[in-house]
């Protein structure tokens, strides 16, 4: 088995989780079905910003979850791929964190998505979410298992077993 170079894939972790625009939300629905949506997201330290629709399903199932799962598609035209070679995946702690008083926020997604993007979000039903990643869980990338942090403080490979 090849040898893995732990500083190699720590900054491609951190190299990935920094260059991406859009994230994929998967959870289970109210029927236990797997529940999937792409959202424009904003990483700010160690924390991604993400807004949604009040009037979209993923909203509610947000609201309501204790951990959602996120995963960060390597390319982001083909999105709606959710089997792309390199993703990450990692759980998160969601927050509905309103619409005011965020303009830091807000300038990252207009840096980020533009002001056109930016000027939609704010005028429509959207809600910002903050979503705190939790420490210790798999994080799935480069097909290699680790676990980390997002902020790479910690960031150890995880040797999965086949049975």
């Amino acid at each position: 088995m090849k040898p893995v170079n732990i500083e190699k894939e720590k900054e491609n972790f951190l190299h990935f989780i920094d260059s991406k625009k859009t994230c994929v939300m998967s959870m289970l629905n109210a029927e236990g079905e797997p529940f999937i949506s792409n959202s424009p997201f904003v990483k700010i330290g160690d924390v991604f910003y993400i807004y949604i629709s009040r009037i979209a399903d993923h909203y509610r199932f947000l609201e309501n979850s204790k951990f959602v799962d996120i995963m960060l598609i390597a390319d982001e035209a083909s999105t709606h791929n959710h089997f792309a070679t390199e993703r990450l995946r990692f759980k998160c702690v969601p927050e509905n964190i309103g619409n005011e008083g965020h303009e830091e926020i807000f300038e990252a997604f207009s840096k980020t998505h533009g002001n056109q993007i930016m000027s939609l979000l704010k005028t429509l039903d959207f809600s910002l979410f903050a979503l705190a990643p939790v420490e210790g869980r798999y994080v799935v990338g480069f097909g290699k298992a680790f676990e980390v942090n997002p902020s790479g403080t910690k960031f150890e490979h995880v040797v999965v077993d086949k049975k």
